[in-house]
C-alpha cells in the first residue's frame, strides 16, 4: 500500500457523524417537540 492509497482509504473512513440521507422530517418534529417541552417547563416553573 502506497502513501497515496493509504491517505485515500483514510479519507473515506466514516466517523459516525450525521448521515445526509436520513429522514429530515423526524429531526424537524423532534426539534419542535423539544422546543415545546422546554417552553412548558419554563412556564410551569414560573421563569416567564
Amino acid at each position: 500500500m502506497t502513501a497515496h492509497s493509504a491517505g485515500a482509504a483514510r479519507a473515506r473512513t466514516r466517523t459516525g457523524g450525521p448521515k445526509g440521507d436520513g429522514p429530515k422530517i423526524v429531526e424537524h418534529v423532534m426539534g419542535w417537540t423539544l422546543v415545546v417541552v422546554i417552553a412548558m417547563l419554563v412556564t410551569q416553573i414560573g421563569l416567564l
